[in-house]
This record gives structure tokens, C-alpha cells and sequence, in this order.
């Protein structure tokens, strides 16, 4: 889905030592990123918060060194492992913090632990002014009602928006065929707020969210996480991921931290010649300077639109 939404190279790097029988121990999955005058990058894996090596048991202690080679005879000057491996030449970075929840059948106890001057009386808010949510697993609900709220809500935040076709095999590749959803909080037929969550090996994992400013007084953002949450715990899913912070957005950090979540620090691999790797992170808040934000929050909302369309892909 990612390589075709913005044409870039995916493969998989495989790890079979000499004595296996060319059988796989280990493994990484891969797009090759092209950016004007610094060159081609490899990043396991775009746009994911968190990607750790998939391995039968540990992971072989010369797996760094196996993927250094590999970059070293492509020609690539740097590769990007969203978790913290070990191995001779990697550098580090932070890729911020990610809050999680662990889930229980009993929602009514698990609710007890939100809160209750943040979260609780929030949710109750939401539901005394009527606003209601529903979970949706139509592609239509992503690229039409999700995206029309995102779009919105990325020109609030002054950032370019991801193309639409992006969201348009989201809904087709990932949401339609039961790995996600989308919950839409709305208040009579008016969307005000709406996330897609991923789901998969019982951990749900909430990737984007979107809200009218306007109708923030109605907590439709409390009443819509919990409703994730409830049928999260209900259907037998152990996590609940709230996604990647960074460490600077503190309000943020302190509404997950509400839930009753563990805040873990993101910690990104980066192997290459030099292992400084302060420099080469490439998120999308680092982008547009404070001028250019300020130009996207004024300008129409094709803008923001336009600059995704051009800039998204060497974002990566």
C-alpha cells in the first residue's frame, strides 16, 4: 500500500545464516526513499511509529552487521530500523514515546482507571450533549468522512495533508479486508471527530484522528477513543496502542497519559558510514519552518493538499 501510494521500491531484507539450510531466522521489511541531493535511504518502515525485526526467537547477534553489508554493496547511504537493535556501527535517535493500554474483558473496571477530572467526566460529557459514535469498515467513510475532517484538521495544525489516494488504499487494502476500522463521533448527522485504528495480533493501534475545532466544547474526542477502547477490550484484543508522541507535544503525552496508559520512549536504529544520527530524522513536523505553517493555517485547504501531493513522499 505504501510503495504504490507513493511510488516508491519495497522488498524484504531476509536473514539466513550459513548452517540453516536456507531457512529464514530473521527479517525486515523495506522501502528504498529518494530524496532530492541527499540520495536513495532505506526505512523499515515508513510512516510506522514502531517496527521491530520480525525473527524466530532472539534476534542473531550479527544481524546488524548482515544489514550493514547489504546497504554498503547497494550503494545506500543510510538505514533507518524503527525499534533499537544492537550491533557494531548503529547510532540511535528518539523517536519520541508511545502510550500503551493494556486491555481486560471488564470494561466497567477498566474505565475506573481513566481519569476521572480528565477522562471520565469528559466521556460523560460527550454523551449528556448527544453525541454519538459508530465503527465503520467501509473504505467510503475513510476517504470521504474521515478525510474531509483531516484535511481540515491538518490545515488547523499548518502541515501538508497526505495525498488522498493514500487514504483511498488504506480503506481498500487495510480496512475493508478487517485489519482496521473507523470511528466516527457525530452529533445528529454532523461528523465531528473521526480516527482510523489498525488491528492485528490483539493489539489495536490508533494511526491517524481528525476533529472539527469547532465542536471540541461536545469531548466527541473522549466519547470516540472510549468507544475504540470498550470494543477493543469486548473482542478479545490485550493492547491498545495510542501511537507515536513526539517528546515535545506535552498536552498530547498528558491526554493519552490520561487513560490510564504506560508512556515507553521510541528509540529509531540508524545504520550507517557515520553514526550520528542527530540530523538525519526526517518527521513531518521538521518540515515547514513556523513562516511556512503559517502560510497553510491562511491559504484554502487545496494548499495543504497541493504541498502533500508534492512534498508527502520525501517525508518518509
Amino acid at each position: 500500500m505504501i510503495v504504490d501510494s507513493y511510488g516508491y521500491h519495497g522488498f524484504g531484507l531476509a536473514f539466513v545464516p550459513a548452517a540453516a539450510d536456507d531457512e529464514i531466522t530473521a527479517g525486515i521489511p523495506v522501502v528504498e526513499v529518494r530524496r532530492p541531493v541527499v540520495g536513495p535511504k532505506w526505512v523499515s518502515l515508513p510512516f510506522t511509529d514502531y517496527c521491530p525485526p520480525l525473527a524466530r526467537g532472539v534476534l542473531p547477534r550479527d544481524f546488524a552487521d548482515g544489514l550493514a553489508r547489504m546497504r554498503q554493496s547497494a550503494g545506500i547511504r543510510g538505514l533507518e530500523i524503527r525499534d533499537r537493535i544492537v550491533g557494531r556501527g548503529v547510532g540511535y535517535t528518539s523517536g519520541g514515546v508511545r502510550h500503551t493500554l493494556e486491555l481486560c474483558p471488564d470494561t466497567e473496571a477498566l474505565f475506573g482507571t481513566f481519569k476521572r477530572s480528565q477522562v471520565q467526566r469528559n466521556i460523560a460529557r460527550a454523551q449528556r450533549e448527544g453525541v454519538t459514535v459508530r465503527r465503520s469498515t467501509s473504505a467510503g467513510d475513510v476517504v470521504d468522512t474521515f478525510y474531509a475532517l483531516h484535511v481540515q484538521t491538518r490545515r488547523r495544525l499548518g502541515v501538508p495533508v497526505q495525498p488522498r489516494r493514500f487514504f483511498r488504499a488504506l480503506g481498500e487494502r487495510i480496512i475493508e479486508p478487517g485489519l482496521g476500522f473507523v470511528m466516527i463521533a457525530s452529533h445528529g448527522r454532523q461528523p465531528l471527530a473521526a480516527a482510523v485504528f489498525l488491528n492485528w495480533n490483539r493489539t489495536v493501534v490508533y494511526k491517524y484522528g481528525a476533529s472539527d475545532s469547532n465542536a471540541w466544547r461536545l469531548r466527541p474526542n473522549h466519547l470516540l477513543f472510549w468507544e475504540a477502547i470498550r470494543w477493543s477490550a469486548e473482542n478479545g484484543y490485550q493492547t491498545f496502542d495510542f501511537g507515536r508522541s513526539e517528546a515535545a507535544q506535552q498536552g498530547l503525552r498528558e491526554f493519552k497519559s490520561g487513560w490510564g496508559t504506560e508512556e515507553v520512549p521510541l528509540t529509531y536504529s540508524m545504520i550507517r558510514d557515520r553514526t550520528n544520527v542527530s540530523a538525519d530524522t526526517s518527521r513531518v513536523a521538521g518540515w515547514t519552518s513556523a513562516a511556512g505553517g503559517a502560510v497553510i493555517r491562511r491559504s484554502p485547504a487545496w494548499v495543504a493538499r497541493l504541498l502533500g501531493e508534492v512534498l508527502y513522499k520525501y517525508a518518509a
